[in-house]
């Protein structure tokens, strides 16, 4: 029997399929190589947490639209975050304005957050790299 390839979004997206279909909340493997961890959501969405070999490079909270960048909320005084801080998959990081309107920014996955990336108050792109976690190996 071969080994499965975690890394194939066909994989993927067919364990997603199986597991919503089920009713399973979410799955969590790991292996000398990696983890894969698949939350599904119960509202028709689900999160999914890549393979990553221990020792692999930090991944980047982009921004998933383009828009002002705030590391706090506009209306709070404004502290300095202190980095690096652990923060888990469900942490508020930071905002992105577009006009009056806040989106916010959740970390994804838990681990160090080690670095921001972009200015406060930027104006960044879809895409647009904004801090860096270290996760755990």
């Amino acid at each position: 029997m071969s080994a499965i390839d975690f890394s194939d979004p066909a994989t993927t997206a067919f364990l997603t399929e199986a597991l919503t279909a089920a009713g399973v909340g979410g799955l969590e493997i790991s292996r000398p190589d990696g983890q894969l961890r698949i939350v599904v959501s119960g509202e028709g969405g689900a999160q999914v947490a890549a393979l990553r070999a221990p020792g692999s490079p930090p991944v980047d909270v982009k921004a998933p639209l383009a828009g002002h960048f705030c590391v706090e909320h506009p209306a709070a005084a404004v502290t300095p975050q202190t980095l690096p801080r652990s923060v888990s998959d469900a942490d508020l990081l930071g905002f992105i304005r577009v006009g009056h309107v806040l989106l916010p920014l959740r970390a994804g996955r838990s681990g160090v957050l080690t670095r921001l990336l972009a200015e406060p108050g930027a104006l960044v792109g879809f895409g647009d790299p904004l801090f860096e976690i270290e996760l755990p190996s």
